[in-house]
C-alpha cells in the first residue's frame, strides 16, 4: 500500500458514522443495509453514502443475494492498512505494539 492509498482508507474511517459501520461489521460480520441502518439509526440514503465511501476505500465489500445486498469487512483491505501502519513497528520492542493485556511477556512477536 502506498501512502496515498493509506490516506484514502484513513479518510474513509475518519468519520464517526463510517467508523461505526466498520466496527459493527467487524464485530457482527455480514449485515444487510437495512439492518445496518436500523442498528445505527441512520437514514438509508446517508448510510448508502457511507457504505459507498467504505467500499471505495477497499475496507468493505458488497455481495448481492437476490434483492438484498450484504456488506462485510474486506479483510485483505484492512490487513493492507495494518501492514502499512505497522511496517516499521516497535523499533525492536514488541511490547510497544501489543495491547496492555498482552504486554506481560505472553506474546513473542510484534503486531
Amino acid at each position: 500500500m502506498e501512502i496515498n492509498e493509506a490516506v484514502q482508507v484513513l479518510t474513509a474511517l475518519a468519520h464517526p458514522s463510517r467508523l461505526e459501520v466498520f466496527r459493527l461489521l467487524v464485530s457482527l460480520g455480514r449485515l444487510c443495509a437495512g439492518e445496518l441502518a436500523e442498528r445505527l439509526k441512520l437514514p438509508k440514503p446517508t448510510l448508502s453514502f457511507h457504505l459507498k465511501e467504505l467500499s471505495r476505500s477497499g475496507l468493505i465489500e458488497a455481495e448481492r443475494e437476490g434483492r438484498v445486498i450484504f456488506y462485510g469487512v474486506r479483510v485483505s483491505g484492512f490487513r493492507e492498512l495494518m501492514d502499512f501502519l505497522t511496517e516499521d513497528c516497535c523499533q525492536g520492542r514488541p511490547e510497544l505494539c501489543l495491547p496492555n493485556s498482552r504486554r506481560l511477556g505472553k506474546a513473542e512477536s510484534c503486531c
